[in-house]
């Protein structure tokens, strides 16, 4: 017979396991009968779109044009070797989020991964193929890798290049695979208990389990937002906005609770811009004026600004009267953050 209870089960075992270098096994129950699903599932989508990666943004190569142009010595064709340059999984070594690396290489010779490694990046599958020249060739070429989230299309990073570059689509998840299985558990006399099995596989320039802790910070950053609702008597509230606990709580939190786009994301933070609270302070043309800051980001950023209720170049008396307040608290925050 089930016995009624107030509160769900509490989880409380877990197993870690490497499998390979690159793969990993998490195992985790008792879960209540479909609670496994209702976490495993957004799990695995943050898996696959909230893990840092790293990819090539941008190409120069000398006596080229176009992607659709050719290279005399060169067997393949300049868009040949573009899309074989995006399949090259890249990683920044250090701290650095963006690295331009320049390479040079004379014929007769194969190009292959383990060849663009160097003291700035390294290639984590140095046997993928790139390109083949001949005696004649003299290939040089200038890569930008950058590091970031998810799918970045050309069309977006184009604007933010010199006019000598060619774009490229950047592809930063470095998740190749997420899969999870839900499977019956016995509970004391009950079956209908619920082990989560995932099964996480990278292509090296993350391990599967720091991969796995990716996912879960982005979970908790983003319900985050709901963090003002705690210890609220429902009652009292009955037909009025519900209040959070701090009247501009939201603005001490990082830019990544905004879930902007990885180029909007790098362009803030090129710009060392930490906290929500910088943006909200800032006039439109302020903002404008933020170096590779793009028009489709300028949009995007004032979009989410306004759905948090902190438009730019916000006029209203009461965000006016504690402007000066909240750009000295913000002065110290990331004053300790550099510490």
């Amino acid at each position: 017979m089930r016995k009624i209870t107030t509160s769900a089960h509490m989880p409380t075992e877990l197993k870690v396991e490497n499998v390979s270098e690159n793969v990993a096994k998490i195992v985790a129950y008792p879960f209540e009968t479909g609670y496994g699903v209702t976490l495993a599932h957004p799990l695995r989508r943050l898996l696959y779109t909230s893990t840092v990666g790293f990819a090539p943004t941008a190409v120069k190569i000398d006596g080229v044009t176009h992607e659709f142009d050719s290279m005399r010595g060169m067997l393949e064709d300049v868009a040949a070797f573009i899309i074989n340059l995006k399949s090259l999984r890249f990683k920044i070594k250090g701290d650095s989020k963006r690295e331009v690396v320049e390479y040079s290489f004379k014929g007769p010779k194969e190009i292959c991964g383990s060849d663009l490694g160097n003291d700035l990046v390294d290639v984590v599958n140095p046997s993928a193929y790139l390109a083949t020249i001949n005696e004649d060739a003299d290939l040089k070429f200038t890569l930008i890798v950058e590091k970031g989230i998810g799918y970045v299309p050309s069309e977006e990073i184009r604007d933010t290049l010199d006019s000598d570059y060619i774009a490229l689509d950047a592809f930063f998840t470095p998740v190749t695979k997420a899969v999870y299985d839900i499977e019956n558990v016995l509970v004391e006399d009950n079956p209908d208990f619920e082990r989560v099995v995932f099964t996480i596989t990278t292509d090296g320039q993350v391990s599967a389990i720091d991969a796995f802790k990716n996912a879960l910070e982005a979970m908790y950053q983003q319900l985050s937002v709901f963090k003002g609702i705690v210890n609220i008597n429902i009652s009292d509230t009955l037909g009025k906005q519900i209040p959070t606990n701090s009247e501009f709580a939201k603005l001490f939190e990082s830019i990544n609770s905004l879930n902007l786009s990885a180029r909007s994301f790098n362009c803030l933070e090129k710009a060392d811009i930490k906290f929500v609270g910088e943006i909200a302070i800032m006039s439109e043309s302020e903002l404008k004026d933020l170096k590779n800051l793009g028009k489709k980001s300028l949009e995007e950023i004032k979009g989410i600004m306004e759905e948090i209720g902190y438009p730019l170049s916000n006029d209203k008396p009461e965000f006016l009267s504690k402007k000066d307040s909240l750009k000295q608290k913000l002065e110290e925050l990331k004053a300790q953050s550099k510490n």
